[in-house]
């Protein structure tokens, strides 16, 4: 490996092959870091290979993040090149859309798998090399859909309070320990999301949506500032999070499920 290459930062994003994981690898290249990128699709490899044509020294992990050998394969990678992580954007993440108790049960438990204890497991892992050397950031892609229960999609928003609570508990944790934890909120976002979640024929899912590189950028800035969390893109998502910290907790749900309802449900 070349001297130069030693001298710049190593950057984990996970869920990195689309969407906001593709863009967060993007401005992390942009701004001098090498990566290791992961996602379970074939797709991380065109990925690296895109984000490689900037100079950047790029590590593609093909794995699923819902499984134990899936974080312990990525973790196992980056042991593996010898070099410390200065910043992980915990990214991955799926959403299941419509009635819970109409939907496969093994989605919504494949959904915890990969958003919670993914997530957890990664952080567990990660966390105390970055306390050891005093220095680390950690990015957790949560959603403005934290800030309220979530109707028709009950266990992705369930998945990304539980993100954002451990977030900043994290953050309060580790304060003294040069070690910065920050929380992504983004709102709707021009990604595959929608598709894959089977929420494309929602009000939401119909509006218009923010662009992943803009959310991206949000994010990256927050954690280089060391940011507790980032309401990303457009003033609309801040409004909301601010409606629904001021509603009561079944109105902001009412509010949430009158937008995630698939318009064929009526």
């Amino acid at each position: 490996m070349t001297d130069h290459h030693d001298e710049r930062p190593l950057a984990l994003v996970t869920g990195a092959s689309s969407g906001i994981g593709l863009e967060l690898a993007r401005v992390f290249a942009e701004n001098g870091f090498d990566l290791v990128i992961a996602a379970e699709d074939q797709g991380i490899h065109t990925a690296a290979s895109e984000l490689r044509s900037g100079g950047t020294n790029v590590q593609p992990v093909q794995a699923d993040l819902a499984t134990t050998a899936g974080v312990q394969s990525l973790y196992d990678s980056v042991r593996l090149m010898g070099r410390a992580v200065d910043s992980a954007a915990i990214n991955a993440g799926v959403g299941v859309g419509g009635r819970f108790h109409e939907t496969p049960l093994e989605d919504h438990l494949n959904l915890i798998n990969l958003n919670i204890t993914g997530a957890v497991h990664l952080a567990g892992l990660l966390l105390p090399e970055m306390v050891q050397r005093q220095h680390g950031r950690i990015l957790f892609t949560s959603s403005i859909a934290a800030a309220m229960p979530g109707p028709y999609e009950s266990t992705y928003a369930a998945s990304k309070a539980f993100l954002y609570s451990f977030s900043l508990a994290l953050r309060n944790e580790l304060k003294d320990d040069g070690v910065t934890v920050t929380a992504l909120m983004p709102g709707p976002t021009d990604t595959n999301f929608f598709e894959r979640a089977d929420l494309t024929d929602s009000m939401v899912g119909r509006a218009k949506k923010d662009d992943a590189a803009e959310v991206a950028r949000d994010g990256y800035e927050a954690l280089m500032s060391g940011e507790d969390h980032v309401v990303a893109g457009s003033f609309k998502n801040k409004a909301q999070v601010a409606a629904a910290t001021v509603l009561p907790d079944t109105a902001a749900a009412a509010m949430h499920g009158s937008m995630a309802k698939p318009r064929s449900s009526d």
